[in-house]
């Protein structure tokens, strides 16, 4: 079995919420696309930045200049895990105000010009809302790329005329963080750039489960959390050198000009840049190789192939459970390890209740930001999907523990 190298014990032992116990179970978190757990390693060296003395940029102090080394750590680390380049990495406090912030800096330099951007259905809001709020008021209307309810996919056979000669930019998901169909970016991108568009890709939940080479993929903008991937609450945006001059950036008058610090308006988290510059090392250490880049790419391939494992197991087994409907794109459509379904005749909301209090198992429920593409799926109501989403610390005991558990529902439903 591809599995059977898999190191899952020493990545267990390496997260301390995995020790927390409920109800006689220890807690399973299939609640990793919300927030995965933080390894340890990213809390000590947090905790050790706070407790050896913390400064501010820009001072003569060790303290300074013990701040500026982790920032410049941090940048190299993400430009690595992100396959972009250093001094195109800004951070902020989460994705959604960073797209804010990036997509009113645009409107503003498109200034009073006519043309369109285009979204999709499928993303989450912070790469919708944040894009159409920036152009209203203005000469620049909205298109959108449709989800095709049936496949479970975007609708490609209009994109070209979607995205045309008019197109100011284009904002996609890597991935859906509610049914984990991968989207096909690449002709979207390509596309978009034989018309002149710019390119936002929210990498958010696609970073935690499988790597991405920004440079390679020829987009403008790629953001994601750190939080999604084992590490603090930050912001990350990676962003092509030529657009930062096409930024009309709101900032302090005394700040500075440069690219990336300025975007980075006011102080940045410096502990938190510690933790994220540990949690890409996290990742790393599951890997081999030699360069940072080899061994994350190394432990990319195994967690792929450990998490789908395990995804297959719950998808085949919920698919036996008859009062479970399971909302999936086809076998042949690449997907992360994100499971959404309905149990018939039972609210969301009281089936997470269920699974936490019976069999402390942390699930998610509701439309998770994508309220578009639930809408679509017209699974809004009663309490929207279920999520179950799967992270390399997860085991086949937590699977199967997750499927005895909603098998066990039946006696709760009159349907």
């Amino acid at each position: 079995m591809a599995t059977v190298n898999y190191p899952i014990e020493q990545i267990r032992e390496a997260f301390p919420a995995l020790q927390r116990i409920e109800n006689d179970y220890f807690a399973a978190y299939f609640d990793g696309p919300g927030g995965t757990q933080i390894a340890k390693t990213v809390i000590e060296a947090m905790s050790n930045y706070m407790k050896n003395g913390v400064a501010n940029l820009g001072g003569e102090s060790p303290t300074s200049k013990e701040t500026e080394a982790i920032v410049h750590q941090a940048r190299e680390s993400v430009a690595t895990l992100l396959g972009a380049n250093k001094e195109n990495i800004v951070f902020g406090a989460n994705m959604t105000t960073l797209t804010f912030r990036v997509a009113r800096a645009l409107c503003k330099a498109w200034g009073d010009g006519v043309g369109n951007i285009v979204v999709t259905e499928m993303d989450h809001h912070a790469n919708i809302d944040p894009w159409i709020s920036a152009v209203e008021g203005s000469n620049i209307s909205v298109r959108t790329i449709q989800v095709d309810a049936q496949k479970k996919t975007l609708d490609y056979a209009n994109i070209e005329a979607s995205i045309t000669e008019d197109t100011k930019l284009v904002a996609i998901g890597l991935a859906s963080n509610v049914i984990g169909t991968i989207n096909e970016v690449v002709p979207i991108i390509r596309r978009a750039k034989e018309v002149g568009a710019l390119v936002a890709l929210d990498g958010v939940h696609a970073i935690p489960h499988f790597s991405v080479h920004f440079n390679d993929l020829g987009a403008d903008f790629m953001f994601c959390s750190a939080y999604k991937f084992f590490g603090p609450h930050v912001g990350i945006v990676a962003i092509n050198e030529v657009v930062f001059e096409q930024l009309a950036q709101f900032k302090l008058e005394p700040a500075s000009n440069e690219a990336p610090e300025i975007l980075e308006t006011g102080t940045i988290n410096f502990e938190g840049l510690v933790g994220v510059t540990e949690a890409i090392e996290f990742i790393a250490s599951i890997g081999q190789g030699n360069l940072l880049r080899e061994k994350l790419n190394s432990a990319y391939k195994q967690i792929m192939v450990y998490e789908e494992h395990l995804a297959k197991r719950l998808r085949d087994g919920l698919g036996k459970v008859d009062h479970i409907v399971l909302y999936q794109a086809d076998e042949q459509v690449f997907k992360t390890p994100t499971i959404a379904f309905k149990v018939i005749g039972m609210d969301s909301k009281l089936v997470c209740h269920y699974l936490a209090t019976h069999y402390s198992l942390h699930l998610e429920y509701g439309d998770f930001y994508a309220k578009r593409l639930v809408e679509k799926l017209a699974v809004a109501d009663k309490g929207g999907l279920v999520r179950a989403g799967i992270a390399p610390y997860n085991t086949v005991e937590e699977i199967d523990r997750l499927i005895e558990a909603l098998q066990h529902l039946r006696k709760y439903l009159h349907v």
